[in-house]
């Protein structure tokens, strides 16, 4: 028995040896951990590349993280499934759960979060020890002085609408402990916000050293996003090194830096 970020108590019949993840950070997290155990993922769970192989079997995917096919879910008869409050409905959550499948969500707004949160899955829920070397390699990274605050940074993940990354949101703590910390918007909320709509004008007035792009959700490419902001300093960085906790923790604050100019 073990509590999850939410508060719920998780009680799967048996040491979770099928799981089923519909994060896909979190599938990487499980591929570098226990992937003999996983055995159905969203098809938005690329990296590794390789994890049927790694898991010594198929793993069947069922559909994205917003949309999961509950019914191939359930007749993979998984002892867990590993979904995040931010990544998935709570609808979906709770007719799993009404089925009789053990759910665990996670909830990350911060580094130091995001660790606890791996550390009490991997550990408590999974009961894998001792903790995975990859998760003993991140918590070392973050534990180093946070990097002096650069360049203040706006971070879009969408556009039509426009969607930025707020600052209660665990890219946002990443960013600033590397040194780019986010530009404050002109925005109801400002401060509670998660990912808001805004309008380019906003972001063009919010006085940021770069506009930071990131090529996903949206896929923004040199030729879909710059031109939006014509006299920014507009980078287009990866997703992974800035929203996912994970295995991506190990040295993103280093790949940042280097993407940045700072490293």
């Amino acid at each position: 028995m073990a509590t999850d970020d939410l508060g719920y108590t998780v009680e799967p019949a048996v040491l979770p040896r099928r799981v089923v993840s519909l994060v896909p950070s979190l599938t990487e997290a499980l591929a570098w951990s226990c992937p003999e155990r996983i055995v159905g993922a969203t098809e938005f769970c690329v990296r590794p590349a390789d994890l049927a192989e790694r898991a010594g079997h198929a793993v069947r995917r069922v559909r994205g993280p917003k949309n999961p096919d509950l019914a191939a879910i359930t007749t993979l008869a998984p002892d867990l499934v590993v979904a995040a409050r931010e990544e998935n409905r709570r609808a979906d959550v709770e007719a799993l759960r009404a089925a009789g499948v053990a759910v665990w969500v996670t909830d990350v707004d911060s580094v130091d979060g995001a660790l606890a949160s791996l550390r009490r899955l991997l550990g408590e829920a999974l009961g894998l020890t001792p903790e995975p070397k990859w998760l003993a390699a991140a918590s070392r990274a973050w534990s180093a002085p946070d990097e002096e605050p650069g360049a203040r940074v706006v971070v879009c993940i969408w556009r039509d609408p426009w969607m930025v990354v707020g600052p209660r949101t665990y890219a946002a703590d990443l960013l600033r402990r590397s040194g780019f910390p986010l530009a404050p918007l002109d925005v109801a909320g400002w401060r509670s916000a998660r990912y808001p709509a805004v309008t380019v004008e906003t972001i063009q007035r919010a006085g940021a050293d770069a506009v930071v792009l990131l090529d996903a959700p949206y896929p923004f490419t040199p030729d879909d996003g710059p031109e939006c902001f014509p006299g920014h300093d507009v980078r287009i960085l990866p997703e992974r090194p800035v929203v996912w906790y994970g295995p991506a923790m190990v040295d993103a604050r280093a790949r940042i830096r280097r993407l940045m100019g700072r490293g």
